[in-house]
């Protein structure tokens, strides 16, 4: 299966449509950027020392940057380059699993949902199914990402 695809329309997408990623290996400067940016610099994500002793006995990713890694993942893949309008939101978001520094995640990627909105003629609903695994195939993320995505021209 590729791991890079050509841009879509909305028309272009189909129930049961699959994708899927390439893989990415978590780093500490991924780690570092993401505190810096959300200003998030709980001791869990940033203090080897602290974290060591705690729940996960290293330091795991802040679950806002699970999910930022997941849509990166998706965003990669360039079936919504240039044809996206917006990212709409997500009915449900689970995160089963920590992803750890060095962890290699990919995702893979379900359209379960197409529809024309009433409101405007240019642009239509697209859900799709993710599921980020790590290296050992244990599911670190898990939703489904709405998308605004342009009709055909």
């Amino acid at each position: 299966m590729p791991y890079s695809y050509e841009p879509q329309y909305f028309e272009e997408y189909e129930v049961g449509q699959t994708f899927e990623s390439a893989g990415r290996t978590v780093t500490e400067t991924d780690f570092v950027m993401h505190s810096a940016l959300s200003g998030d610099w709980t001791e869990l994500h940033t203090n080897r020392h602290y974290a060591d002793d705690e729940y996960f006995g290293e330091r795991v990713a802040h679950g806002p940057m699970t999910f930022i890694l997941a849509t990166g993942l998706v965003f990669r893949c360039g079936f919504l380059e240039r044809t996206v309008v917006a990212f709409l939101g997500m009915n449900y978001m689970d995160i089963p699993a920590p992803v750890k520094m060095g962890d290699t995640i990919s995702l893979d990627l379900e359209v379960v949902e197409t529809k024309p909105f009433s409101s405007r003629d240019d642009a239509g609903l697209v859900v799709i199914d993710s599921e980020m695994t790590n290296q050992e195939g244990e599911t670190v993320f898990a939703g489904d990402m709405k998308f605004m995505i342009k009709t055909e021209p």
